[in-house]
């Protein structure tokens, strides 16, 4: 495999905290390598719940926003792009009813401000949630539909032509990768956990992940990314999103060599182009064959 020469790097994520509990070490790696990294986030995650111990407030919109910032500068990304939706909630979560909710936003409207980005940043790989958005987040599946729309048509000069106005040409990436879990790695944990009498069903804060059902919509991994030289800018940038717990990876009284461990390697699925049966896995986001 040969490497590219280097080139841009372009995240879609929906939520404040998606890109540092996600792929933040696979962000930061890039960037550590030269290549250029850019973030989109749909929302400002207003629909999210506080850490215990912190004091409520109206306006938890602002606090993560302020969170995610802090974020992209510890993984040392070189650009943030807000879209400026509602975060929609899980499912029966009234904040689906709001008029701002991003599930509720015109389809081909964030199809169109998405390929404006693209044209814009000309990415060479994309990067976003897997069709079930890795836990069943109604805000997750619309990111991934309306990102793989863009990534296909923002190379079309026949779709939005205004943008031509604005000198945003045509363009389309190299490649598409979804995030996914590694199953191999989680089955001893989740053969404990079940043990444990754990409700795999409903987990998180406010029991609401199904995490049985994640595991089902999981594609299979096709790429392995060794993140355990940022390991300290993950770890950094997790800690920057304190409203929905994320210190506690730096908090665990763990030895390094089991943090390296635990999360020194992120996976994908290459969605595009399609990943070949037999074709060995990879372990960088812009190798060509």
């Amino acid at each position: 495999m040969a490497a590219m020469t280097r080139g841009t790097l372009l995240a879609a994520f929906a939520h404040p905290d998606d890109e540092a509990f996600g792929p933040g070490g696979t962000l930061a790696l890039y960037v550590s390598r030269g290549y250029t990294v850019h973030l989109i986030c749909a929302t400002r995650g207003e629909a999210g719940s506080l850490a215990p111990g912190m004091e409520s407030t109206a306006d938890l919109g602002t606090i993560r926003e302020m969170e995610l910032r802090c974020a992209v500068e510890a993984l040392g990304l070189h650009g943030l792009h807000l879209l400026g939706y509602r975060d929609s909630g899980m499912p029966g979560s009234p904040d689906q009813d709001h008029p701002a909710a991003f599930i509720r936003a015109p389809f081909e409207e964030v199809v169109r401000r998405l390929v404006a980005l693209i044209r814009e940043l000309r990415p060479d790989v994309v990067l976003t949630f897997d069709p079930y958005g890795g836990y069943g987040h109604p805000d997750h599946i619309y990111m991934h539909r309306a990102v793989r729309e863009a990534f296909e048509r923002a190379g079309d000069p026949e779709v939005f032509p205004e943008h031509r106005a604005q000198g945003l040409q045509p363009h389309r990436p190299a490649r598409l990768y979804y995030t996914t879990l590694p199953i191999g790695q989680l089955r001893p944990f989740l053969v404990v956990l079940r043990i444990l009498g754990v409700d795999l069903r409903r987990l998180g804060r406010n029991r609401d992940i199904d995490l049985e059902a994640a595991i089902r919509a999981a594609l299979p991994v096709t790429t392995r990314i060794d993140v355990r030289s940022v390991l300290d800018r993950k770890e950094r940038a997790a800690a920057c999103h304190r409203s929905q717990g994320g210190g506690w990876m730096r908090q665990l009284p763990l030895p390094a060599f089991a943090r390296r461990i635990l999360w020194g390697v992120e996976t994908f699925h290459r969605a595009i182009p399609p990943f070949r049966l037999g074709e060995p896995i990879e372990r960088d986001l812009f190798s060509q064959s």
